[in-house]
C-alpha cells in the first residue's frame, strides 16, 4: 500500500468518525425525547384507567375527561410519525451502510468509524 493510499485511507477514517460522533448527541437527545414522552403515555393512561368515573361515560366523553392522555397521545403519534424514532439509531445505521460498502473493499469499520483492514482472502497465484 502506498503512502498515498494510507493517507487517503486515514482522511476517510477522521471523516467517517467526524460524521458518526457529529450525529450521536441527536441520538442520545431522540432517546432521551422519547423515553419522556413514553412515560408521559403511561402516567397519563394509568390515570386514565385508574378513573372511577370511566365505566360510567362514553369514551369520548372519557378522552374530553383527560385531555392530558389526550396531548401525550398526539405528541407521542406526532413524533412516530415524523420518524423521531429513527434518529435513535442513526449511528449504527451509518456504520452498518458504510460496512456495505467496504466489504467491496475487504475492509470493515466499528460504530465509532474506525477503520478495520482485513486480511487478502484471494489466491495469487
Amino acid at each position: 500500500m502506498s503512502i498515498a493510499q494510507t493517507e487517503d485511507l486515514k482522511a476517510f477514517e477522521r471523516r467517517l468518525m467526524e460524521v458518526i460522533s457529529q450525529v450521536e448527541p441527536t441520538s442520545r437527545q431522540a432517546k432521551y425525547i422519547l423515553i419522556v414522552s413514553l412515560l408521559f403515555v403511561l402516567y397519563t393512561f394509568w390515570m386514565f384507567l385508574t378513573d372511577p368515573l370511566i365505566y360510567k361515560v362514553s369514551l369520548l366523553q372519557s378522552f374530553k375527561n383527560h385531555p392530558l392522555l389526550s396531548l401525550s397521545l398526539c405528541i407521542f403519534l406526532i413524533l412516530y410519525l415524523k420518524g423521531f424514532h429513527h434518529r435513535m439509531y442513526a449511528p449504527q445505521s451509518i456504520a452498518a451502510g458504510c460496512r456495505n460498502v467496504l466489504n467491496d473493499f475487504n475492509m470493515s469499520c466499528d460504530d465509532a468509524g474506525k477503520l478495520i483492514l482485513r486480511p487478502c482472502t484471494h489466491y495469487k497465484g
